[in-house]
Parts: structure tokens; C-alpha cells; sequence
């Protein structure tokens, strides 16, 4: 049986590509997080709007991103999207790093489809008679939803957000199939330079888990303290 030996991998350039890759994976998943929560937000909102336009217009991008597999977004915009843009601005995009921007692109797209249906859930779950409320004492649809409905909807579909946080985080390893430097292109590259398959991925497996571990007692730690609970 072979001997396992992670001391390789621990120290010198194995360990740092592995460590910059985390970093990057932890970059990807913040960034995409902060760009999907506010475009996941119009989209609910479009998908209750009082016009049936915006409401097709937002039932076509949920349908329409959560019907396509990750991968297949991932390579579209990667191989696909940069072809229709002017010359000037694709050479632009080239020149720097298209791979982490198309995944970006991607995964807050693919976040954004997934959260909007849980916010929109979350929306529908507070009482019509706040939104009525809200109407009848003069303020607009917009504002409405603004100032009553929406605080109260991001409260109770926080454990939602929080589960679709996790899956961002294990989706951005999705990111090495087009050459993003994350944790798992990193992996195999260390596993090609070193030929340690196991230890290799054992680590970037520990890592996957342990942030996926602090994802979900954040989230339990948020239930329990912050019960969610609509107005009636």
C-alpha cells in the first residue's frame, strides 16, 4: 500500500498554489455574491410587477439561466459572449483575465436565477394586507415594496440566501473547466507537478468542507437567533 506523505504539499510552492487558489475561490464566491443578491432582487420584483411585460421579462430569465447547466454558461461566456462584442472592447477583455470574468459572469447570473425565486417566495409569504396597507396610505408600488414588503421578505428568506451562498461557493470550482486559477485548477496542478492524487485532492476536498461547514452553522446560528417570522 502506498505511503501517504502530505509534507510536500504543505510546504514550498505546492502549498502556495494551493493557498492562492482558496483565496481566489473565496474571491469569486464574495464578488459573485455581492453582484446576484441585488440583480436577484429586481428580478423578484419583476416577477410580481403589476405589468404582465415585467413579469415575462423576469420569468424568462429565471427559466431561462436555471434551464441551462452551469457548465454550459460557463463555456458560453467564455468561448461564446466575447465573439459578439466590438473588436475594441473583446481585445480589452482578452488582454486581461477573461477567465475569472466570464465564471464571475456565470455564477452571478446562475445565483441571481436561483435567489430570485427565493426572495420572490419570500415576498409573497408577508400578508397582502401590508402591501394593501402600504397602498392605501399613498405610497407606490415601488415604494411599497421598498419600505414594507422587502425588509420583511429578506428576513424570512435569509436561510434560503444563506443555502444559496453555499451551493455559489461549490459551483465557483466550476470556474478550472475554462482555466480559472480557484482551488481545484490549482489542485490539479500540483497533483501534475508533484503526483500526490490523493493527498492533493484530500486537501482541496478538507477545504471545500470546511468552508461549506462554516456556511451551514452560520446559517443555523442565524435560524435560532433571528427566527424568521412574517407580519400579520
Amino acid at each position: 500500500m502506498p505511503t501517504l506523505d502530505f509534507s510536500a504539499l504543505l510546504s514550498g510552492p505546492h502549498r502556495d498554489w494551493l493557498i492562492a487558489g482558496l483565496q481566489f475561490s473565496l474571491q469569486i464566491t464574495a464578488l459573485c455574491l455581492l453582484l446576484a443578491l441585488p440583480l436577484a432582487v429586481l428580478v423578484a420584483l419583476l416577477r410580481l410587477a403589476p405589468l404582465r411585460a415585467l413579469r415575462a421579462l423576469g420569468f424568462a430569465f429565471v427559466e431561462g439561466i436555471r434551464s441551462v447547466p452551469l457548465l454550459v454558461h460557463m463555456l458560453f461566456w467564455y468561448f461564446g459572449a466575447p465573439e459578439l462584442l466590438p473588436e475594441g472592447f473583446k481585445q480589452w477583455l482578452y488582454a486581461g483575465n477573461i477567465e475569472a470574468t466570464s465564471a464571475v459572469a456565470a455564477l452571478t447570473l446562475y445565483t441571481a436565477a436561483f435567489m430570485a425565486e427565493d426572495i420572490r417566495s419570500g415576498l409573497r409569504a408577508v400578508p397582502a394586507t401590508q402591501f394593501e396597507a402600504a397602498r392605501a396610505l399613498g405610497l407606490g408600488f415601488l415604494a411599497s415594496m421598498r419600505l414594507v414588503i422587502l425588509p420583511q421578505a429578506l428576513r424570512i428568506t435569509v436561510p434560503p440566501l444563506i443555502s444559496q451562498t453555499l451551493n455559489l461557493w461549490k459551483n465557483s470550482s466550476i470556474a478550472s473547466a475554462i482555466g480559472v486559477a480557484e482551488l481545484m485548477y490549482q489542485a490539479q496542478r500540483v497533483e501534475s507537478a508533484s503526483f500526490r492524487g490523493f493527498e492533493t485532492f484530500a486537501l482541496a476536498t478538507a477545504a471545500y468542507l470546511g468552508i461549506s461547514l462554516l456556511i451551514t452553522v452560520a446559517s443555523l446560528w442565524f435560524q435560532r437567533r433571528y427566527p424568521a417570522r412574517a407580519a400579520t
